[in-house]
């Protein structure tokens, strides 16, 4: 969420006079991720969160948007967008879309304890349940095809060993997407980037998720698997923390019970899941895009997940 399109409060006083939120009074930049610009606002009718999408375009974001109305409208805790006096969600600002959402009380919990992660294991399943009815279809942009796509623009830059790691993990995931384990995992729309930063916390309390732009339809399994890999483990190491994932797990199934073919095909998921972050990662770090506000990932934490995904076997589900 790095600023790559300023916008000034004179800029947002025209634009949001087509929204029902009165004037506004403030606008601040986000600075944490790398995709978006997104900004803080104040208005007269409170506070709400400004996103300008630097990829997407205006004909994608129904997905996205829709997708977190769905979701609000059915209990989950998540930003609803806010529709001009049209009724549109999404608008040019400054030749970008833009959209406007509500914006979420408490605070990012970053340093997660096991009450925190079962909070967010029970929310994950509801919210895969809320979406089994959501008509619009999308892919996971981020999935299979953007690491076959992506895979040979970043060879160039790693060391022998690293390049084998990479080309085997993709060429793996690509074999297993093939079997029958694979194509009979439960799926619908998800999340597919629930990291530690994009929850809410009051207290113990989690008061929402948000930052739905890298959502698509996915199976349910590889949204777990990237929640877990971040919010379980140990951020120096990489290791699991097996208290906060028993608490994660036991909460989701406690609401969806995992199948056979989720049993199966946990340790492929969760390589699958270190593997998407670490290669989007290796793409930012080696062809960084402009911004204001914006200091890449480091690549290597989740080269470090995915060996020990590959080497470490977790316990079955």
């Amino acid at each position: 969420m790095a600023v790559f399109t300023p916008v000034s409060l004179e800029q947002l006083s025209d634009w949001i006079q087509q929204f029902p939120l009165g004037r506004a009074t403030s606008i601040r930049g986000i600075s944490s991720g790398i995709e978006n610009s997104n900004f803080f606002i104040g208005t007269e009718r409170g506070e709400y969160v400004l996103t300008l999408f630097e990829k997407l375009h205006i004909e994608q974001l129904p997905f996205y948007l829709e997708l977190m109305r769905h979701l609000a409208q059915r209990g989950i805790p998540v930003p609803a967008p806010v529709p001009s006096h049209s009724g549109a969600i999404a608008n040019l600002l400054n030749d970008k879309p833009a959209a406007i959402v509500s914006k979420l009380e408490g605070e990012s919990q970053l340093d997660p304890q096991p009450v925190h992660c079962a909070a967010l294991g029970d929310m994950l399943a509801r919210m895969h349940l809320a979406g089994r009815d959501f008509k619009i279809m999308q892919p996971n942009l981020r999935g299979l095809a953007w690491w076959l796509e992506n895979t040979p623009s970043v060879l160039p830059f790693l060391p022998p060993e690293l390049a084998r790691l990479l080309t085997d993990e993709v060429q793996y995931q690509q074999d297993f997407a093939g079997t029958e384990t694979y194509r009979a995992l439960p799926r619908g729309p998800v999340h597919a980037d629930l990291f530690r930063n994009n929850a809410m916390f009051v207290g113990e309390r989690l008061s929402g998720i948000f930052d739905f732009y890298f959502a698509g339809c996915d199976t349910w399994l590889f949204d777990l698997a990237v929640t877990v890999n971040d919010w379980c483990v140990e951020l120096d190491t990489g290791v699991l923390d097996q208290a906060r994932a028993e608490a994660m797990l036991d909460a989701y199934r406690a609401v969806r019970p995992f199948t056979d073919a989720e049993s199966q095909a946990w340790q492929p998921m969760l390589r699958a899941a270190a593997l998407r972050f670490w290669l989007s990662r290796l793409v930012d770090f080696y062809m960084p895009r402009e911004a204001e506000m914006l200091t890449p990932h480091d690549p290597a934490h989740f080269e470090r997940i995915l060996r020990l995904r590959i080497a470490h076997a977790p316990a079955a589900l």
